[in-house]
Formats: structure tokens, sequence, C-alpha cells
């Protein structure tokens, strides 16, 4: 059966891919590269989020099974709101994610916009044609150190916030100051800032932009 639902698809079928990586020469070694593997059909290439979610229209429902993502992707949609885009899709591919990047933020970003799998460009390339057709049936594929990497954040205690410190850093994530944070809440700005001192410590932070990537990172965030 079609792992995605809809019906029975043919096992000899190869995975039918789609390149999305702002670097033009990148997009040409993994082309060659993954043409040389049995039972990957390379049916496109994007240099750009919105290149990738037009193409993927056109195919239209079921006409992809997985596409091969970058993070970062320069000017425009990101490769994370790209794979979110992408998966919310009608009967849409799944999304392996191709990147140098390994940052738990970057991970959990990923992984929470829907890819299936987190592969590292450092790995041999057997280890990317087997990710792919276990993407393409449903799998999901971490590299080792990025797998290493989510077992140690589970493993951590969740940080423990009081209700008015989640209170604040709920406002603070909506982008206001100190004083207006005080105005909503009914408390005084001496006392958003001791808060905000203590938010600070408990998420490791330094900064008000670091605090709220950490609590989204953490779902900290009412």
């Amino acid at each position: 059966m079609n792992p995605r639902g809809g019906p029975p698809v043919n096992a000899a079928a190869p995975v039918r891919i789609l390149l999305c990586d702002d670097h033009a020469v990148v997009r040409g070694g993994l082309r060659a590269l993954l043409t040389s593997a049995p039972g990957i059909d390379v049916v496109g290439e994007a240099g750009s989020g919105e290149e990738a979610l037009a193409l993927a229209e056109r195919l239209g429902p079921g006409g992809l099974d997985v596409v091969l993502m970058d993070l970062q992707l320069g000017p425009g949609m990101d490769g994370t709101e790209a794979t979110r885009r992408l998966v919310a899709l009608p009967d849409g591919p799944r999304v392996l994610v191709l990147t140098t990047y390994d940052t738990d933020t970057d991970i959990t970003r990923a992984i929470e916009a829907g890819a299936i799998g987190y592969l590292l460009k450092a790995e041999p390339p057997d280890e990317l044609f087997t990710a792919v057709h276990a993407a393409a049936a449903g799998r999901t594929v971490l590299s080792p150190p990025v797998a290493g990497r989510v077992m140690a954040r589970l493993r951590e205690p969740r940080t423990s916030l009081t209700p008015r410190e989640r209170d604040i850093l709920g406002q603070l994530s909506r982008g206001l100051g100190n004083r207006e944070i005080a105005r909503v809440l009914f408390i005084s700005e001496a006392t958003v800032k001791t808060h905000l001192g203590r938010i600070y410590a408990k998420l490791g932070v330094e900064t008000r932009a670091g605090a709220v990537a950490v609590a989204k990172e953490q779902r900290l965030l009412p």
C-alpha cells in the first residue's frame, strides 16, 4: 500500500525526488550522485523554497515522493517554512532535510515543521541513498550526530517556569517592552524586570530574543 494513503504503489517504481538547494553546484552534484543510484529518479530542482513549492504543486497530489531540502536558502522562504508548506499539500511529499547545520534550534524547527528526516551533508553516499528510500516509505531518518542531540534534549529536564514567568514570556514573544508588559499584566515595571532576570537565568540566556528563541524550542510559550 501507499504509506501516505491512496491506491497501492508499484514496489519497483523509483522514488521521485526534488532537490532544493540554493547552490547550483550542490544541486548538480546531488543530481549526478542520486541518478547513479538504482531506484531513485530526480524529477526536478529548485533554488528556493518558493520554487520547490511551485514545482510540487505543478506535479500535483502524489506526484512527488521526497523533497531533499536544505535549510538555508538565501532571501525569501527558508527551508523550514518550505518544509511546513510542502507537507501540508494534499498527499504532499515527504521532506528529508539535507544540511550542514546541526544546532538544536535548526533540528527542532525542522522536525516541528514536519520533516521526516534530518541528514547532514557529511554522510556517505550510501547513507543518503538509504535515507531517501526510508523517507519515501515513511520511516524517520536521522544522522547519528543529530539522533544523539535529539536524545540528549529529550533526557534534559524541562525548564520550570512559574505561571507569572510564563505570562511575561508570552508577552515578550509578542514584542512588548517592559512598560507595556507591566501595563498588560497589571504589575510594576520593576516586577517585570525581576521576573525577566529569573527567566533569563532559568533559560540560560542573556537577551530577550534569546529567551524567546529558547522558549519556542522548549515549547514553553502559552
